[in-house]
C-alpha cells in the first residue's frame, strides 16, 4: 500500500511539473484535495444513509414478526453501541458536529496534533458501526451528525496524505469545508452546508476559503446524487393556497418548539453530568444504559412505535398523507427517545430527532386550532425549523435545510420566522446551544492529557 502511495505520488508531482503557468499550477494543487475529499465524502455519506436505513428497515421487520423482541433487542443494541465507542474510538460518540466543532478550534499550530483524537478512520469505522447498532436497538438517533464528523476525518486524512511538495491548505479550512461538505451529501442540500459552515463553524472570513467551500459541497453534492439519485430529502408537501395570517400560528409552534428544544438540551446535558459524577464503572454504565432501553422498549410496546428510530416516516406521513394530526403525547415520546439515545454513550445524531420533535409539535397544535391539510403543512415545517433551531441556535442553517429538503422556496420568509422565534425562546430556557457546551467538553477532557 505504502508503494502504491509512493508510486502515485511521484507521478502526480511529474504531472504537476509540467504544467508552465505557476499560478494555474498553484489553484490546481490547492483544488485538487478539496475534490478528491468531496468525491469520497459523498461515496460515504450514500453508503452510509443506505446502511442506516437497513438497520431501520430491519428494527421494523423484527418488531413485525414480534414486537416483544424490543424487550431483547434494545438492551443489546444500547450497550453494544455504548461499548463499541468507549473501548475503541471514545469521541465518536454522539452527534459528531460538536468533535468537528472542537477540531476547528484545535486547527492552530500549538494543538493541531489533537485533532486525530477527533477526527480519524477509526472514528469513520466506529461512528457506523456504534450508530447503525444503536438504531437497530430502537434508539432515537440520526445519521447527518455522524455524516458531518465522517466528512471532517475523510478531509483530515486527505489533508495529511498530501506530499511534502505539496503547498500547504489551512487544516481548519479544510475540516470546515469537510463538514460543510458531508451536511451537503447527507440531505441533498448544498445551500444548508454552506450557510452551516458560516453559522455553526467559521470563525474566519468566509473570503479565505469561499471557492473551496462552495466546491467541496457541489461535488460532494454531485458525487450522492450520482449514487443515489437526484432526490429530495422530503419530497414535495403541498403549502399553496396558504393566507398570511399562517404567521400566527407559525409564531405559536415556534415559540413552544424552541422552548422545549432548549429545555431538552439542558435535560440531555444535566443527565450527561449525572453520568460523569455517579457512573464510575463499566457494570454502572451497563445498568444505566439496560435501563434507558427497557424504558424506551415499554413505551414501544404499551404505548407507540413513535418513539423509536430517527423519526423520518413520522414526518413523511403528517406531510404527506391525510393523517397529519399526531396523538398530543407524541412530541413527549420524540423528546424522551432522544433524550434517552443521545446520553447513552453510543453514536448518533440528533438533527434528524429534532425535525421530528418539531414536525409532531406542529402537527399537534395545527390540531387543536383546526388549520387545514395546506395550512397544518406549513405549520409542521415551521415546526421542525423552529425545533432544529432551538438545539443548534443556527436558525438560517435550519431553514435553509427544511427549505432545501422540501424545495418549498416560497415559504422562505415563514421558515425564517420561524427559526428568529425559536432562536428568541429558546435563549430564554439557556444561553449556550448543546452542540456549544459539548463542543467545550471535549476540548477540556482534549486539553487535560
Amino acid at each position: 500500500m505504502r508503494r502504491i502511495l509512493i508510486y502515485i505520488r511521484k507521478g502526480l508531482k511529474k504531472s504537476f511539473d509540467n504544467i508552465r503557468n505557476e499560478q494555474l499550477k498553484h489553484n490546481l494543487l490547492q483544488a485538487v484535495p478539496f475534490w478528491i475529499g468531496s468525491i469520497i465524502t459523498g461515496f460515504f455519506a450514500v453508503m452510509y444513509a443506505k446502511i442506516f436505513s437497513w438497520g431501520e428497515s430491519l428494527l421494523h421487520f423484527i418488531l413485525n414478526w414480534h414486537d416483544w423482541m424490543i424487550f431483547i433487542i434494545a438492551p443489546i443494541g444500547f450497550v453494544l453501541s455504548w461499548w463499541l465507542v468507549k473501548e475503541f474510538a471514545p469521541n465518536a460518540k454522539g452527534s459528531g458536529i460538536p468533535q468537528v466543532m472542537a477540531a476547528v478550534e484545535l486547527a492552530n499550530p500549538k494543538e493541531h496534533k489533537k485533532i486525530r483524537s477527533l477526527l480519524s478512520i477509526k472514528i469513520i469505522v466506529f461512528k457506523i458501526l456504534s450508530s447503525v447498532i444503536l438504531v437497530i436497538g430502537g434508539g432515537a438517533v440520526g445519521r447527518e451528525g455522524p455524516t458531518i464528523q465522517i466528512a471532517g476525518s475523510v478531509f483530515r486524512k486527505v489533508n495529511e496524505y498530501l506530499p511534502q511538495w505539496w503547498p500547504k491548505i489551512s487544516k481548519k479550512n479544510m475540516i470546515m469545508t469537510g463538514a460543510a461538505a458531508g451536511l451537503a451529501a447527507a440531505f441533498n442540500t448544498p445551500l444548508g452546508g454552506i450557510v452551516f459552515a458560516v453559522e455553526e463553524l467559521s470563525k474566519t472570513h468566509i473570503n479565505y476559503f469561499k471557492t473551496a467551500l462552495f466546491t467541496a459541497v457541489i461535488i460532494a453534492g454531485l458525487t450522492a446524487q450520482t449514487l443515489a439519485g437526484s432526490y429530495l430529502y422530503l419530497a414535495y408537501p403541498k403549502t399553496n393556497d396558504v393566507s398570511l395570517m399562517v404567521m400566527f400560528p407559525i409564531i405559536l409552534v415556534a415559540g413552544i418548539a424552541g422552548i422545549l428544544a432548549s429545555q431538552l438540551s439542558v435535560i440531555m446535558l444535566k443527565m450527561n453530568n449525572w453520568k460523569k459524577r455517579n457512573l464510575k464503572t463499566d457494570r454502572a454504565n451497563v445498568f444505566f444504559l439496560v435501563g434507558c432501553a427497557l424504558i424506551i422498549a415499554c413505551v414501544s410496546f404499551f404505548i407507540s412505535r413513535e418513539i423509536l428510530g430517527s423519526g423520518k416516516e413520522i414526518i413523511e406521513r403528517v406531510l404527506f398523507t391525510q393523517d397529519k394530526h399526531e396523538d398530543w403525547y407524541v412530541p413527549i415520546l420524540r423528546m424522551l427517545g432522544p433524550a434517552l439515545s443521545f446520553t447513552s454513550g453510543g453514536a448518533g445524531g440528533i438533527f434528524a430527532p429534532a425535525l421530528t420533535a418539531g414536525a409532531s409539535i406542529g402537527s399537534v397544535i395545527s390540531g387543536i386550532i383546526h388549520l387545514t391539510p395546506n395550512e397544518t403543512n406549513v405549520v409542521i415545517l415551521g415546526g421542525m425549523v423552529a425545533f432544529l433551531t432551538g438545539i443548534t441556535r443556527a436558525p438560517f442553517t435550519s431553514a435553509i435545510i427544511v427549505l432545501e429538503m422540501t424545495d418549498r422556496h416560497s415559504l422562505i420568509f415563514h421558515l425564517m420566522l420561524a427559526g428568529m422565534i425559536s432562536s428568541i425562546a429558546s435563549i430564554l430556557v439557556s444561553r449556550h446551544s448543546l452542540y456549544d457546551v459539548l463542543k467545550m467538553n471535549f476540548l477540556t477532557e482534549i486539553r487535560k492529557d
